[in-house]
């Protein structure tokens, strides 16, 4: 089923799952009045290596995690949407005939997708979108071609239908970024118009530089590097699990060394970190700065990481939180939520997509 068929149906309300290597979050919007509330939301912790570096090796923990945070966010919604990884998806703009409808544009798509697409099309989940008329020439419109490995989508499908939901949409990052990226505009310069915004999503393995001109994706990167590196520090250095390093990494309680010796230590491989992924971004267009930094993914919420960051670059710094202007059902506790919010920019993002 493609974007087209989702399109005409009326929308649903759908459950935002964002599978990253360390938990599955849940999350789950609805309209209220004329505002958007937050109707539920989880944070479920996987099994180390159950997904590594934005691929699931090991379904069944990925679906029970599902199930998991399903039944504590209290939903009873069984509809959801994922997303697959950028690296995991090829994309293109393509010019084609204004003139056809759906049908026609589908099969000559298909012709078109073989050229751009380095997999047997039996192997690949193909979608498109119509972005509107060609600049130069008005018989044509543009057209964006996704492409996918069927598995990459097979295996998120599997996991959630284990936790006995139904796929509804299968997104991608990128997009679902930028989806979410909208709810921010209030909190950035001129609200985000002819803007060049940085979105940083360090993760607890990979940190995704997506790059927002005028609220649209221009530039996307992914790097390994993220959270998991401190949780590792604080293992080693003080004999703890894994397990108990990422506890006291969020609850605190360390010996009086850890600040000055572990934590500062990756605060500045952090901000190097964006500095490097911005060198790319500067390198390979004809950008060579941009007006604003979002930081997003679990270690935005360090202290003082979006001073540092803004101290170190010269470039204003913020941390994400697309619930600023939403209303919260009674269940969703607001603390928490604002706790988590950088680290639910994706599933955000996937949960609008069941809004009108």
């Amino acid at each position: 089923m493609g974007l087209a068929d989702l399109l005409k149906q009326k929308k649903q309300p759908v459950l935002g799952l964002d599978i990253s290597s360390t938990a599955v979050k849940l999350l789950e919007l609805g309209r209220h009045g004329d505002r958007i509330r937050v109707e539920s939301y989880a944070v479920e912790p996987l099994p180390p290596n159950s997904v590594i570096e934005k691929n699931i090796s090991d379904v069944e923990a990925v679906g029970e995690a599902i199930k998991r945070a399903a039944k504590r966010s209290g939903t009873r919604n069984k509809f959801a949407a994922v997303a697959v990884a950028g690296s995991a998806v090829i994309t293109k703009v393509i010019s084609m005939q204004a003139t056809q409808d759906d049908e026609d544009m589908e099969q000559s798509i298909e012709l078109e997708a073989d050229q751009y697409i380095p997999y047997p099309l039996e192997e690949v989940n193909l979608d498109f979108e119509i972005l509107g008329p060609t600049e130069n020439d008005p018989e044509k419109v543009d057209v964006l071609l996704a492409a996918s490995r069927s598995e990459n989508v097979d295996v998120r499908v599997a996991a959630i239908e284990l936790a006995g939901l139904k796929a509804r949409i299968v997104d991608v990052e990128a997009y679902a970024m930028e989806n979410a990226f909208s709810m921010l505009a209030t909190q950035l310069p001129e609200q985000g118009i002819d803007q060049t915004v940085a979105v940083i999503d360090v993760g607890a393995t990979m940190t995704t530089l997506n790059v927002m001109h005028d609220m649209k994706t221009i530039y996307t990167r992914e790097q390994v590097f993220g959270g998991k590196q401190l949780t590792e520090e604080i293992q080693r250095r003080y004999g703890l699990s894994y397990e108990e390093a990422g506890m006291a990494k969020r609850q605190g309680g360390l010996p009086d060394n850890y600040i000055p010796e572990v934590l500062e230590p990756f605060k500045d491989a952090m901000a190097q970190q964006v500095s490097r992924s911005l060198q790319f971004f500067f390198s390979s267009s004809q950008y060579n700065s941009v007006d604003h930094i979002v930081l997003a993914g679990g270690s935005a919420m360090l202290t003082g990481i979006d001073e540092l960051i803004a101290n170190k670059l010269g470039v204003h710094t913020s941390v994400a939180n697309p619930f600023t202007n939403m209303t919260l059902a009674s269940r969703v506790k607001a603390q928490s939520l604002s706790n988590d919010a950088p680290a639910l920019m994706i599933a955000c993002g996937l949960a609008m997509r069941g809004l009108d």
